[in-house]
Formats: C-alpha cells, sequence, structure tokens
C-alpha cells in the first residue's frame, strides 16, 4: 500500500480503490492520474438539480462535461500523435476520421452525456476562438467530443448542458489530483450496475534512465452486475444486492470512453497499438463489449511536438521507442484502466435520478470487511 494521499483519496476526500485495501500492480505517478502526464489537465463542470418524475426539459438533472487539456493552453493547437481504437461501435467520438487520416490531433477533448455531445463539440470551438483565436484565425478545427448514455437518472432529452458548461469545465481544467465518481461527463454514469463515471489511473515506465508517465481517464458507463470481476476475482455474485430501483425500465445502454495520454515518444500507428490495449483493461474489470456499448479508446503523446507541427518544405524527424521495447507501455495502459474504472466506482455515492430511478454505490461496508480497510474520506 502506498503513502501517498493522492493515492488514496480525491481532492474532496472520496476514496480511491486503494483506500479500501485493493492491490495493483505497476509503479503509479505522484497523483495516479491522467495529469501525472506533464501539460495535460482535466476540469468539470457537474450539473445535479431536481427530484422525481421526469419533466423533459425541466429535470431531474443528472449530468454534466469533462474537459480534457493536451497541453497548456498557449500550446493547444500544436497536435499531438494519436490513434484510437473502437472495440464497439454503438457511441460517439468526434474528429475519429481526422485522428485515422493523420495520426494526431489538437484542440481539447470533451466528454459527455449522449445528446451533448454537439454542444460540448462546439463549446471547445468557441472556446478556443477566445482563448487562443489565432488557432482558428486561418484554420478549421475538428475538436474530439465524446459520449455515454446517462438517461436512466438524467433527463438526457432535456438538453441541460450549454456552452456555459462546456467553458467552465475548460477553464476550470487544472494539473494536479482530480475528482473522480458522479462529476462532470460521468455524473449519471452507472457501471455493474453501481453508481460510477469519471475515474483515473496513472503508471510510471522506465525507459533506458528516463521515467515516462502514462495516464488513463475513463468516463465508465458498462457492464452486468454478475460479471463484476475485482483483481481476477469474480465478485458479482456476490453482490445481488444493493439493486438498481427502477421507477422506470432500464434499457441497456452502457459504455466506456478511455483516454490514454504519456510523455513517452512514440509514433501514431504505435499510439493506435496502446489504444488498442485498452480493452484488456476493461475486461479485467469484467466488461465484454456487449452489444450497445460503445466501447471507443484514444491515445494520445505529448512527445515530439516540433515534429507534429512541422512546417511545409522541410525535412521532420521524431523520436520514437521502437517497438519492440513496447511492452510496458502495454503494461501500463492495462493496469492505468483497470485502476481508472475501479476509481469510479469507489469513489461514489447513491445517486438517484429521475422518476426515482436509483442506483446503488458499491457496498463500502463490503470492500471493508473483504479487502481489510475501511475507506478514507
Amino acid at each position: 500500500m502506498t503513502d501517498n494521499s493522492h493515492h488514496r483519496t480525491t481532492p474532496s476526500g472520496k476514496p480511491r480503490a486503494r483506500s479500501v485495501g485493493i492491490g495493483f500492480n505497476g509503479t503509479p505517478g505522484t497523483f495516479n492520474a491522467i495529469t501525472d502526464v506533464p501539460g495535460v489537465a482535466v476540469g468539470y463542470s457537474t450539473l445535479i438539480s431536481g427530484d422525481g418524475p421526469l419533466v423533459a426539459g425541466t429535470g431531474p438533472v443528472r449530468t454534466g462535461v469533462t474537459a480534457i487539456l493536451l497541453r497548456p493552453r498557449a500550446e493547444l493547437a500544436t497536435p499531438v500523435f494519436a490513434g484510437i481504437f473502437s472495440q464497439n461501435g454503438n457511441g460517439e467520438l468526434t474528429g475519429s476520421h481526422i485522428v485515422e487520416e493523420t495520426g494526431a490531433f489538437n484542440f481539447p477533448i470533451t466528454i459527455t452525456n449522449t445528446h451533448s455531445c454537439g454542444v460540448s463539440r462546439d463549446g471547445t470551438l468557441r472556446w478556443m476562438q477566445r482563448v487562443l483565436p489565432e488557432a482558428l484565425d486561418s484554420a478549421w478545427g475538428l475538436p474530439v467530443a465524446a459520449e455515454t448514455y446517462d438517461g436512466f437518472l438524467n433527463d438526457i432529452n432535456g438538453h441541460h448542458v450549454t456552452f456555459e458548461h462546456v467553458t467552465e469545465a475548460l477553464d476550470g481544467a487544472s494539473s494536479g489530483p482530480i475528482e473522480e465518481g458522479s462529476v462532470g461527463g460521468g455524473t449519471g454514469m452507472i457501471t455493474f450496475g453501481f453508481k460510477a463515471g469519471s475515474g483515473t489511473a496513472s503508471r510510471m515506465v522506465e525507459w533506458q534512465g528516463r521515467r515516462h508517465a502514462v495516464g488513463a481517464f475513463v468516463q465508465s458507463n458498462f457492464g452486468k452486475r454478475h460479471n463484476f470481476t475485482i483483481r481476477g476475482t469474480r465478485v458479482g455474485p456476490e453482490l445481488a444486492e444493493p439493486a438498481v430501483r427502477e421507477g422506470t425500465p432500464r434499457a441497456e445502454k452502457g459504455s466506456i470512453i478511455a483516454v490514454v495520454a504519456t510523455d513517452a515518444p512514440f509514433l501514431p500507428h504505435q499510439m493506435k497499438r496502446l489504444a488498442r490495449r485498452v480493452p484488456l483493461g476493461v475486461a479485467m474489470t469484467g466488461g465484454f463489449g456487449y452489444h450497445s456499448s460503445g466501447d471507443i479508446f484514444l491515445a494520445f503523446s505529448t512527445a515530439n511536438p516540433a515534429a507534429a507541427l512541422a512546417p511545409s518544405g522541410r525535412m521532420a524527424n521524431a523520436d520514437f521507442i521502437p517497438d519492440t521495447d513496447i511492452d510496458p507501455f502495454f503494461d501500463a495502459v492495462v493496469q492505468a484502466v483497470e485502476e481508472a474504472i475501479l476509481n469510479a466506482l469507489v469513489a461514489n455515492d447513491d445517486m438517484t435520478g429521475r422518476d426515482g430511478n436509483f442506483v446503488p454505490s458499491l457496498p463500502k461496508a463490503w470492500l471493508s470487511d473483504r479487502y481489510g480497510q475501511l475507506p478514507k474520506g
């Protein structure tokens, strides 16, 4: 177990998976978060209001926006080498075509609910025009925006996410330790029949005397209770209760978005290889990519900024770690994604949303009995 308080609790004091005695492989970074990658920042806008029967356009509201900045604000126009992998395409990630075509993208990433994905995409362009107008003066932008479905708890057809909320998430993005659980785009999300949402973790990898960070951020909203697995043990059958309570029937509309960031120098084809390892971390928790699940994964590297922004008419050069040495980075992706999902579950509380629909949190007493430590916070 680690003595680092950031590894055990979120900034608000919510427990993380390590605080209950769950052990993990690999070495986390200082914050055990995607923000261990220098220059990466995360911000949220969280919308929670109203109770009772659904009134479309009024609520109840259980949603939000997450923003991930790839570089410091002044450098957001500089592309990052990147790759994507769609394990199951029942979902949306805008900008995916240019990532596939060029192996790079720029501008922040946003993640929200399914019916607000366009607002978060367009809101990013509005924000960039305000904070870095030269990035759009003579160019176009194709921001990355992703989504998962929160309609069991949220008035998803009420379109409560606005440009102002996107701006709030982007303006509030910071490095260092970040919140997890029912915050930002993860506010109304469910995993294995428990309250989940936003989660993060990181691993440090040493190569040729240099330490590189690999960080993962997930918006976790997938899985069936009976498949739930913690560190190789199928625990779902132990957890028939507490159960989801439905005032209105719940359709199976689960998904997971994962963003992997690293400061290790890799080329675009290698970033796609890292993105392809995300499903292995999801599977470690019991996620099997069922039909209705949108499982879409993006990986990017902040290294090689000069090569990513190479001007026309001159030779560009990029450093990269050889493919023959990439395996420890695969380990890091799988380990960080697995822990990020469990963090999203542990750092959470019960939530009641539209029509009295109720989603329990992963029981803290059960965690304490099974893993031998009371959660901190």
